[in-house]
Formats: C-alpha cells, sequence, structure tokens
C-alpha cells in the first residue's frame, strides 16, 4: 500500500464530509495514527477497509460533536462513501471465495448468466447449482456482516 497515495485519498475521503479543511486534516492524521497503532490489520489483507473504516467513524464522530445549526443535511458523499466501502467489502470477500466459488458468483452476477446456464458449464443439476449459489450468498452475507464490524 502506497502510503502517500492512500493519505491523500483519505484526506479527499475527509474533506467531502467535513467541511473544515484543518479538521479534514487533522481527522487524516488522527486515521494514520490509528491504522499504524493496530498492525495486525495490516497482515491480514484488510488494510483499506480497516483504513477507510477509521476515517469514516473519526469523520461520524466529529459531525456529532457539530453544533446543530452547523449540521445541515447530510452531504451527498456520505452516501457514495458508504457504498464505496461496501463494494470494497464485497471485492474482499469475493477475493477470498474459493476459485470456483468466485467463478460460479461472477457467472451469475457480473456476466448475468442463468442458473441453468452456470450448471450446463459445470455439469450439474439446476438444483445443485441454485443450491449451492444461495449456500455461497449466505457465506458472503456473515462474511460482510463481520467485515461492517471492524
Amino acid at each position: 500500500m502506497d502510503i502517500q497515495e492512500q493519505y491523500r485519498k483519505v484526506f479527499e475521503y475527509c474533506s467531502s464530509r467535513i467541511a473544515s479543511p484543518e479538521t479534514a486534516e487533522d481527522l487524516t492524521q488522527e486515521t494514520f495514527l490509528r491504522f499504524l497503532e493496530h498492525p495486525e490489520y495490516q497482515e491480514n489483507g484488510k488494510e483499506m477497509q480497516y483504513l477507510y473504516t477509521i476515517a469514516r467513524n473519526l469523520c461520524i464522530d466529529e459531525y456529532r460533536k457539530a453544533p446543530d445549526e452547523a449540521k445541515g443535511e447530510p452531504l451527498q458523499a456520505d452516501r457514495q462513501a458508504e457504498g464505496w466501502l461496501d463494494r470494497l467489502a464485497v471485492r474482499e470477500i469475493l477475493d477470498g471465495l474459493p476459485e470456483e466459488e468466485r467463478e460460479i458468483i461472477v457467472l451469475r452476477y457480473v456476466a448475468e448468466l442463468s442458473v441453468r446456464e452456470i450448471s450446463h458449464i459445470f455439469g450439474v443439476s439446476w438444483f445443485a447449482m441454485n443450491r449451492r449459489i444461495q449456500h455461497i450468498l449466505a457465506q458472503m452475507r456473515r462474511d460482510f456482516e463481520k467485515e461492517g464490524s471492524v
């Protein structure tokens, strides 16, 4: 991970959520301090998700501390950032799947093949493939819920 590049990106993220550039800079610095204090997240391949989870939580805390009249409406960037974090978590979960399961999910939801088409590719019944897809999705949901609690 390129720290300088990520520092810039985290600062941009914080700036999109916090009006004050000085506060965004402080939050960015605090994000990296907390990130570096916990090397276990750097060792398990979840660096980016952990980094942005810290930044998001710090921004939320800062927003809550602001007086009500300064809060205004939630920024559109908040919703976009949450979607980005969700996509990042899904990508990490997909990367953690065994190759064949990842291929099945990609064929079903990216290539948009039917369950019947996928079952033909793998030489199994429609019923067996449908159950397998449901099992993979259930596991992904559990993993996603665990990722959200970082």
